[in-house]
C-alpha cells in the first residue's frame, strides 16, 4: 500500500498508525489501565509524545467498543467511522459462506467483511482511503489471513466487476448531516449499485435494513439478517450468488433461515391462544411473517398485526414466545385493576402499531409484587387489546 502524499491529513493519520504500531508497550499500558485517564495520560507524556498518547487512548477505546463486533478486537486497528460501519463478525461469516475463489471487496473500510471472506477466498480489497487499506492489511494479520488479502487505493466505480465475484459496502456516512437512509444518498450511489447488480457476475451489496431498498433492484434475492434480535443488514444477492426466492430472513447466531415469496403465504387469523409470538425483526422487515406463521403452524392476531399466536409452545429463532396470562381491553382503569391484584414487580411493555406512551403507562401501573410480566398492546380482530404475558426463555 503506497503512503498518502506528505502534508495531507491522510498522511498524518498514516504516520500516527505506524508510530502506534511501533509502541506496543504504550498500547499495552493503556489497554490495561483502569484508573483516572487524565492522570494516566499526564504520566505517559513524560515518556511519549502527546500525539502518541492521545492516539493510544483513542485506539484502545475503539478496541473496547469493537469487542461487541470482533473476537480479536484487542489486536485490531479501527477508526470511529470504520468501526461503526463495519459488519459484525458473525454476519460477515454468514455472508462469506456463499463466496469462493477470487473476490473483490469494494469500499472495504477497516476490513470487516474482507476478514471473513479471506477465510476461504483470495480477496482484493479496494477503498478510496489509503489509511483504510492499511488498517485492513493489519487486521488481516491479526486474523491470520494476510496471505489471502491484497489492498488497493482506488475509485471502486472504475474497477472491472464483470468477471469476479463482488462484495460492496457503500459508504452510508459520506453525506453531510450523518447516516444516509436513502440508497440514493450512498456513495457510490444507486445508479452504480444497480449496474453492479445487473451486469456483475455475482455478489452481495450490503445495505442498511432501514434503507429504502424495496423495488430498487430487479432479479435479485434480498436477505434480511438479524443478530441477537437486532436487524443488522439487508444483503442484495445478485448474479450467480442469488437464491431462487426473492426474499430471505436469517437469524443469527442460530442460523435459521427462511426464503419465500411473501405473497404466496397467508396465515389464518385467531384470537389469542395460550401463547403469543413476536417475530424476529429480520422476518418482519423481509415481509415473511405469514411464511413463518405457516411454517410454524401459528396464526395472526390481526391481518395488520405482526404478532402471532398458537396453542402450543414453539421453539424457533424466528419468534420470541410469551405465555398469555390475561387478555384485557385497552383501558387504563382495567389494566391498573389487574396489576393491582397481581404479583408483578416489574413490567416490560411492547407494541408495534398501537400509539401508546410506554413510560407513562409503566409509571401508573401498581406493581406490588416481585414477578416479571410483559404487557403487549396489539390489534386483535381489529380492536386494540392489552395482553398480559410472561416471557418464555428459548
Amino acid at each position: 500500500m503506497t503512503p498518502p502524499p506528505p502534508g495531507s491529513a491522510a498522511r498524518d493519520e498514516w504516520d500516527l498508525l505506524h508510530e502506534l504500531r511501533d509502541a506496543p508497550r504504550l498500547l499495552d499500558i493503556v489497554w490495561q489501565s483502569t484508573g483516572n485517564e487524565l492522570a494516566m495520560q499526564t504520566q505517559l507524556r513524560r515518556e511519549f509524545s502527546d500525539r502518541l498518547v492521545r492516539g493510544a487512548f483513542a485506539l484502545c477505546e475503539l478496541r473496547r467498543r469493537g469487542i461487541t463486533k470482533f473476537t480479536r478486537a484487542q489486536e485490531m486497528w479501527f477508526d470511529r467511522q470504520g468501526l461503526e460501519q463495519a459488519t459484525s463478525e458473525p454476519v460477515a461469516r454468514h455472508k462469506a459462506g456463499r463466496f469462493s475463489g477470487e473476490v473483490l471487496d469494494l469500499c472495504s473500510g477497516i476490513g470487516g467483511d474482507c476478514l471473513a471472506l479471506a477465510q476461504g477466498c483470495n480477496v482484493r480489497a479496494v477503498d478510496m482511503n489509503p489509511v483504510a487499506g492499511l488498517r485492513t492489511q493489519w487486521n488481516a494479520e491479526a486474523y491470520g489471513v494476510a496471505s489471502h488479502v491484497s489492498t488497493e487505493c482506488a475509485d471502486v466505480t472504475a474497477i472491472d466487476h464483470r468477471t469476479t465475484l463482488v462484495h460492496i459496502d457503500p459508504d452510508r456516512r459520506a453525506q453531510a448531516g450523518g447516516r444516509a437512509v436513502r440508497v440514493e444518498d450512498y456513495v457510490p450511489g444507486l445508479d452504480f449499485l444497480q449496474r453492479l447488480a445487473r451486469d456483475g457476475r455475482g455478489g452481495a451489496i450490503k445495505l442498511s435494513p432501514a434503507s429504502n431498498f424495496g423495488g430498487k433492484f430487479r432479479d435479485v434475492e434480498i436477505e434480511l439478517v438479524s443478530l441477537d434480535g437486532e436487524c443488522k443488514e439487508a444483503t442484495i444477492w445478485f448474479g450467480e450468488l442469488r437464491g431462487q426466492q426473492s426474499w430471505r430472513a436469517t437469524v443469527l447466531p442460530s442460523g435459521e433461515t427462511i426464503a419465500a415469496e411473501p405473497l404466496e403465504f397467508a396465515a389464518e387469523i385467531s384470537p389469542p391462544q395460550q401463547y403469543v409470538f413476536d417475530p424476529d425483526p429480520a422476518v418482519v422487515r423481509a415481509g415473511l411473517v405469514d411464511a413463518v406463521a405457516v411454517r410454524l403452524g401459528l396464526y395472526r392476531l390481526d391481518d395488520a398485526e405482526e404478532y402471532l399466536t398458537g396453542a402450543s409452545l414453539v421453539s424457533s429463532g424466528f419468534v420470541q414466545a410469551f405465555e398469555v396470562l390475561a387478555e384485557l381491553s385497552n383501558n387504563s382503569s382495567e389494566i391498573r385493576k389487574y396489576f393491582r391484584q397481581a404479583e408483578f414487580g416489574q413490567v416490560e411493555i411492547k407494541c408495534r402499531h398501537i400509539p401508546i406512551e410506554a413510560e407513562t403507562i409503566r409509571r401508573r401501573l401498581p406493581l406490588p409484587g416481585k414477578e416479571s410480566a410483559v404487557l403487549i398492546f396489539a390489534r386483535v380482530a381489529g380492536k386494540a387489546r392489552a395482553l398480559v404475558c410472561r416471557r418464555v426463555s428459548h
